[in-house]
């Protein structure tokens, strides 16, 4: 037996740590897109550093919560690399927030809207301070994103509160939550054969006989069951109960799904970029009104078809991944650092960390809805071809929400 010393294996570094560790070097030209503490915001690594500076699809090295030690210094240098045009970034952003305030809009948030149009005018145009045309740049930007058409929050909170329409949407409601359920006979299909398949060779065979059998209406036939709706995650209630017609939302407190009014429903794809995709504001809310009293809260069987595919697959994430598409994920998430010490040492994590990780399948299943509930507004499909792309990243979504809540902790516990 060779006694020789073996060579230490070095650790994968957290892919956070070395974003934040390149993000300092770039100084204080990026301090727009960061926060106080020196380090980028979550909507800056979600819409500019991972699609357009790192780009994990083309680089998959570098898509893991760790990054494995001999690509960590490629990571920094394209984000170091990037470091003039992140700075312009950061520029064309100021330009473009001042262009909103003069112009009185106050729909959608900026960094969601402009974030991206702001790197497409860096790396076109360079610093918009050089640019003598940057004024007319920034306005054609707001025209684009704004000038639209489509519905807009202020139609909606006006259509639903003028008391000439309270009549017919009260009788709209009571309607939608009196009819009878609807009849779905024993199952001929199994999710977990298109499951199987769907990340390498997805069936579109398999989805549409899903879609046939009404697999997604009959797998929320216990959603009314006290306590089911909540331990999805859909809902705060023990039974979820009509929602009211509402009057005002907020992004940052907006209840879940279930326990959402019609407004808060509709206020965040009536304040995104891609509204002149929607209907008038009063077909939206009838069919909005609608929507709640249906299966899965959903009116189209392809959405409740993806709702009961996510479930299956996510079940991996608390209990043992049975499989390829839970296996799948289950890996995705235990590469998390943040996931694998709140399991061997919970005390050493936050407790909102703890939380998140321990609610992990209700987060997914969440925030799964709401991509299906969009993609419904839109009236879009996802073939069978994108479907593991919409599993997959919803999972990844809920992973980069939690990893910027726990550096906030983290944060707040180091200033004492």
């Amino acid at each position: 037996m060779s006694t020789e010393a073996r060579a230490p294996v070095a650790k994968a570094v957290p892919r956070g740590l070395l974003i934040d560790r390149a993000w300092s070097r770039l100084g204080d030209a990026v301090a727009p897109l960061g926060n106080g503490a020196g380090r980028p915001l979550a909507r800056t690594v979600k819409l500019i550093l991972d699609p357009l500076v790192l780009r994990p699809v083309l680089h998959p090295e570098f898509a893991g919560g760790a990054v494995r030690p001999e690509h960590a210094d490629a990571l920094c240098d394209r984000i170091t690399a990037a470091g003039p045009v992140l700075a312009a970034t950061a520029a064309w952003f100021q330009v473009l927030k001042k262009a909103r305030r003069r112009a009185g809009i106050t729909d959608g948030n900026p960094q969601d809207l402009y974030f991206q149009r702001c790197y497409e005018l860096a790396t076109a145009h360079g610093d918009p301070r050089l640019d003598p045309k940057a004024a007319d740049r920034a306005a054609a930007v707001l025209a684009e994103v704004h000038d639209q058409g489509g519905p807009t929050a202020a139609g909606l909170r006006a259509f639903v509160t003028d008391p000439a329409n309270a009549a017919e949407l009260a009788d709209l409601l009571a309607a939608a939550w009196s009819a009878p359920a609807e009849p779905v006979g024993p199952p001929a299909t199994d999710p977990a054969a298109f499951l199987d398949t769907c990340a390498t060779a997805p069936d579109q065979r398999r989805f549409d006989a899903l879609v046939a059998d009404r697999a997604g209406t009959r797998g929320a036939a216990g959603l009314a069951a006290p306590g089911a709706a909540r331990a999805h995650g859909l809902s705060d209630r023990d039974v979820p109960r009509r929602p009211e017609l509402g009057d005002t939302a907020a992004k940052q407190h907006l209840p879940k799904p279930f326990d959402r009014s019609v407004v808060e429903r509709l206020f965040g794809p009536l304040t995104n970029a891609h509204r002149d995709a929607l209907d008038d504001v009063p077909a939206l809310v009838r069919r909005e009104i609608t929507r709640t009293g249906r299966p899965w809260q959903l009116a189209e069987e392809e959405g409740r078809v993806v709702l009961v595919l996510g479930r299956e697959a996510s079940a991996g994430l608390v209990g043992p991944a049975t499989g390829d598409a839970a296996t799948r994920l289950r890996a995705r998430w235990e590469r998390e650092a943040y996931v694998r010490r709140a399991a061997r040492m919970p005390s050493a994590v936050p407790a909102r960390a703890r939380a998140d990780v321990l609610g992990v399948r209700e987060a997914y299943l969440r925030r799964l809805w709401v991509r299906a509930h969009g993609l419904e507004l839109r009236r879009e499909t996802v073939p069978a071809a994108g479907l593991w792309d919409v599993l997959d990243g919803v999972l990844r979504s809920v992973i980069l929400d939690q990893r910027d809540r726990l550096r906030s902790a983290l944060e707040r516990r180091a200033a004492g």
